[in-house]
């Protein structure tokens, strides 16, 4: 069967219909890789790193004939991983028997570990698509879709607003969203990460993020809601370029009572224990001052749990408060909804607007 070299536009498009082989190492991989995308590395990381160590010290020919004999113990074993892949791909998709007409094969620059798997794989009568530049083209094409214009609608509200949920309820009503701390594993606040699993590489975000804007103009949504975010959301980063035109964005705030959202978060968190809450208040010691504090660490030890919340809560309303003014054109940017407690119903006061 032919190998077919092709851009990064088009393998994307057939990703909707066929799997993604990633050849790369595991660390390779696990660092960061193409969503949805199958590691099936053709060396181990230590096989990698003694043919890097044999290129850079000894000769091209040194290296070539490690990666010969480290392929040639692969070759026997690769068809078999390739047929579990395709075998999991199809459950995960649905797609059925009949959905996979070919595979999708990358590595670091679309050299040599992609073409020799290629190769052995064409051998059993597989039609094989390569990713010119691979992963590298990848990269090259995320960076890129941070740079396109977007119709954004931006969710606001302080702290305990429900904000996560309303979106979900988005969702559901047929609105394109994009879960910012879904993808990057965090609620975004100094007690973001309770209850999370780790955090992706900044680059695995970046990757996520791209993937999910590429999917909402693929799909035709003119318009994307997302949650008014900080640059920053736990140790990932939203790429400037995208966070700037976040912030020049129409804002929707849902404006609701303090005891309220006091009563959500306390709540939300107040079923973790006591000594990570600690650990998260003292993360933001310096901004909150030593009174505050102390006394909300002297509350939530006394077992005053909504006492010491609301001391909090106080805190991360001024923080928003002061952000959102600072931003350019507010005024016209800003759209208040008023709402009476935090429920995913506010939603649909979003969805007349």
């Amino acid at each position: 069967m032919p190998i077919e070299k092709i851009d990064i536009d088009y393998f994307l498009s057939l990703s909707k219909q066929l799997p993604i082989l990633d050849v790369r190492s595991p660390a390779e991989y696990n660092h960061a890789h193409i969503p949805g995308a199958f590691s099936m590395p053709i060396f181990t990381d230590e096989q990698r790193a003694i043919i890097g160590t044999a290129y850079v010290r000894q000769s091209r020919r040194v290296a070539v004939d490690h990666g010969l004999n480290y392929f040639s113990e692969r070759m026997k074993i690769i068809p078999g991983e390739v047929i579990q892949i395709v075998n999991e791909w199809q459950n995960n998709t649905g797609l059925g028997a009949s959905g996979a007409e070919g595979l999708l094969i990358h590595c670091w620059r679309g050299g040599m570990r992609s073409e020799a798997v290629a190769w052995l794989l064409s051998l059993y009568g597989n039609r094989i698509f390569l990713l010119n530049g691979g992963y590298k083209a990848f990269r090259k094409w995320v960076l890129a879709q941070f740079e396109k214009k977007y119709s954004l609608k931006v969710l606001g509200g302080f702290t305990g607003s429900g904000k996560t949920e309303v979106l979900k309820e988005l969702r559901r009503s047929g609105k394109r969203i994009i879960d910012l701390e879904a993808l990057a594993n965090h609620k975004g606040s100094a007690f973001g990460a309770l209850g999370e699993y780790s955090q992706p590489a900044h680059e695995m975000f970046e990757n996520l993020l791209a993937v999910e804007l590429w999917k909402a103009v693929d799909n035709g949504d003119e318009e994307i809601w997302l949650e008014d975010e900080s640059v920053h959301i736990g140790k990932v980063g939203i790429p400037k370029v995208f966070w700037e035109q976040m912030r020049q964005s129409p804002i929707f705030f849902m404006d609701i009572p303090f005891d309220e959202r006091l009563s959500y978060i306390t709540k939300t968190y107040g079923v973790f224990g006591k000594e990570k809450l600690a650990e998260c208040i003292f993360k933001i010691h310096k901004r909150l001052g030593g009174l505050d504090t102390k006394n909300a660490i002297r509350l939530l030890s006394a077992n005053k749990i909504r006492d010491s919340f609301a001391i909090l809560l106080t805190y991360y309303d001024k923080f928003y408060e002061k952000g959102l003014q600072k931003r350019e054109n507010i005024s016209s940017l800003l759209n208040k909804v008023s709402c009476k407690n935090v429920s995913v119903t506010n939603a649909e006061k979003l969805n007349n607007t």
